[in-house]
């Protein structure tokens, strides 16, 4: 549950952390990030928390003959959406985290949460601190808005409830409005599903010097499935109501490579369909005969077990079946990030002969009119579209004929070109995108009939982090693509996730892969890099 913030206080605040400051400190901080990060508040002590003033709080009496709540932190900590001034924190208290009835272990009664940020790892000078009440109804969930901050500032943060001190989590606030950043790093990635492979990937991003993750959706999966791994999913059953939607949310979080990637830097996150049902659009259940007041109770039982386990603001607390995702993150005058939803107001998917219907939508009219007035408005260097399913076209079929996915941007052609038409106007967009368990590079195209068409925009298809399993560099069908799509200049379906670096004359982006998830361990390494320079779309390959 969201918390009222206190102002900061107590040392005097930070000295805002400047790239180069970073680029000298990151080799020391990689060696112990995730140590620090995952290991939690052992060796800082409870007294430092007890200092923010409240007395010792105790949750109450937990089932299964606990005397009291005992490490109710086993979730970890994380932080999201960053502004220039403060930070969303998250965390959730469940000390039985796989409990059968998705309450996690507390009692059904409040529990008082302290909160604690400070510039120092050890919390020598607190900048801002406060305490939270939560409850059953939010799944003992907490989500507090920080504010007061400094920009463009690294802090440390964690929680207390009881004797119980949470893991310490880093973040970092987003440069100041009109503040010129010479470097914009951030990795983005998606689609995990916890039966399919081991959460390497993960653990090595927490190792990466980023200001940002984005998350483009499969956060979890809602199937049954148990895979052949050891990792089944809790329930083994498909998730259907609030209790299943959160154990499974809580499995997911339990895993260490996981929390170490939330715990390293903030995250912006978006759901795809895997959250709620596969291939599920806006009211309509993908399953056969589903009436859609029976599918709007079981989104807004999804939406409300998504909500209690993401580091996000009040403003996307779900009503009912309905919760805002879209939103737009800046980085000073270098880079706006639009955070889009595809799949809560999008059309049925259609036929391929009825996709040109000019009627069709994936972002619905406010959602498509918030973008397109944005992008109009932008004064940044680089505009971003975050997004879930692939946005440029991709024909499958060899010869002559055509074969488009029905779940993609292909699938709602008037309002795609729409939106690229718009990203031609303005300056240096990139699309960045999940959902399809490969890494593409794409030219959009101002017209994706004609090769020899201006090339507007550039596409970043990012690989799933372990959804469909430990993958290859590509399938034969692969050539089919490159041949029939000649603006897709990149395929590899190994399993990992994108970093990149941004600065104010060019990005840089970096496919980083492991070569297994079906088993722990895995090292990565970059399979390709690309540049994209201001002023031109489209990509070139730097070795």
């Amino acid at each position: 549950m969201s918390g009222t913030v206190t102002s900061p206080h107590g040392s005097p605040a930070p000295t805002p952390v400047t790239s180069s400051a970073r680029a000298a400190s990151a080799s020391a901080l990689a060696a112990t990030r995730r140590q620090v990060l995952v290991g939690g508040a052992v060796g800082l002590g409870a007294a430092a928390l007890a200092g923010v003033g409240a007395p010792a709080v105790h949750a109450g009496t937990a089932p299964r003959s606990r005397s009291r709540v005992s490490d109710p932190f086993t979730l970890g900590v994380a932080s999201g959406d960053p502004l220039p001034d403060g930070v969303v924190l998250w965390t959730r208290l469940a000390p039985d985290p796989l409990a059968e009835d998705g309450r996690g272990g507390m009692p059904d009664r409040r529990a008082q949460v302290l909160w604690q940020v400070s510039e120092n790892e050890d919390f020598r000078g607190v900048a801002a601190s406060g305490r939270v009440e939560t409850g059953p109804e939010a799944a003992h969930s907490v989500h507090v808005e920080v504010n007061g901050l400094r920009p463009g500032a690294d802090y440390f943060y964690r929680f207390r409830t009881g004797n119980e001190i949470s893991p310490v989590g880093r973040t970092r606030t987003a440069p100041a409005p009109g503040s010129s950043p010479e470097r914009f790093a951030f990795a983005f990635a998606s689609c995990q599903n916890y039966t399919q492979g081991h959460y390497t990937a993960q653990g090595h991003m927490a190792q990466e010097d980023l200001d940002l993750v984005a998350f483009l959706g499969d956060y979890i999966y809602e199937g049954g499935g148990q895979g052949t791994i050891g990792r089944g999913h809790l329930p083994a059953h498909e998730t259907t109501s609030l209790a299943d939607y959160r154990i499974r949310h809580a499995q997911y979080k339990t895993d260490e490579g996981l929390q170490a990637a939330h715990a390293a830097f903030p995250w912006a996150v978006v759901f795809d369909d895997h959250e709620v049902e596969n291939n599920w659009a806006d009211e309509t259940s993908y399953g056969e005969d589903v009436d859609p007041r029976e599918f709007l109770r079981r989104r807004a039982r999804a939406f409300q077990a998504y909500y209690e386990h993401m580091p996000l603001r009040s403003a996307q607390r779900p009503d009912g079946p309905d919760l805002r995702l879209f939103r737009r993150l800046s980085y000073g005058d270098l880079l706006d990030l639009y955070l889009l939803d595809t799949r809560q107001y999008r059309s049925v998917q259609v036929e391929d002969g009825e996709r040109d219907d000019p009627g069709r939508t994936l972002l619905g009219q406010r959602q498509r009119e918030w973008l397109f007035e944005g992008l109009a408005n932008s004064r940044a260097r680089w505009n971003v579209l975050a997004q879930q399913v692939f946005f440029s076209q991709r024909d499958f079929a060899d010869g002559d004929g055509t074969n488009y996915s029905d779940d993609a941007w292909d699938n709602y052609r008037v309002e795609r070109d729409s939106v690229r038409d718009r990203l031609a106007d303005a300056a240096n967009p990139v699309v960045v995108t999940g959902d399809v368990h490969a890494n593409y590079v794409c030219d959009v195209k101002a017209d994706f009939g004609d090769p020899d068409s201006a090339t507007v925009a550039t596409e970043l298809v990012g690989t799933s982090f372990t959804s469909g399993g430990d993958g290859l560099d590509q399938r034969p069908t692969d050539a089919v693509q490159l041949q029939e799509n000649p603006h897709i200049h990149y395929i590899n379906r190994r399993r990992g996730y994108v970093r990149n670096v941004v600065t104010p004359t060019e990005w840089t982006v970096d496919y980083r892969a492991v070569d297994y998830v079906s088993e722990p361990g895995a090292p990565v390494r970059d399979l390709a890099r690309f540049v994209v320079d201001a002023g031109t779309p489209g990509v070139r390959p730097r070795g």
